[in-house]
């Protein structure tokens, strides 16, 4: 099993559930965040003042998957929601140990 971190835009949250529901995966997780990368931001401009934005709105998704399909929606993602421009996101994939399903005792896969 995989645990997959996959940071993105906003507004392509709909699109990398809609990735996950195809290929099975039942949950995931997000939080809303802040952060940078090599775009280092934004200049904006307010009353004809510029001013820079160091932290750009961006989601965190965490879901665990089989290794199975680890690379179709890894690929998947990457396809779907890659612009070419800085900011697009990345995708960070962990080993997982053990996954157990509190509410069932169900344990690795089965937890899935």
């Amino acid at each position: 099993m995989k645990k997959l971190e996959i940071i993105i835009k906003p507004e392509k949250l709909e699109i990398v559930k809609s990735i996950l529901d195809e290929n099975g995966i039942n949950g995931m997780n997000f939080v809303t965040t802040m952060g940078y990368g090599k775009q280092n931001g934004t200049i904006k401009s307010y009353n004809g003042n510029e001013y820079k934005i160091g932290f750009l709105p961006k989601i965190k998704i965490e879901t665990i998957v089989a290794d199975e399909v680890v690379d179709k929606v890894v690929d998947s993602i990457m396809e779907e929601v890659n612009t070419g421009q800085y900011g697009d996101g990345k995708i960070a994939i962990y080993n997982v140990e053990e996954y157990i399903r509190i509410r069932t005792g169900e344990r690795g896969k089965d937890a899935l």
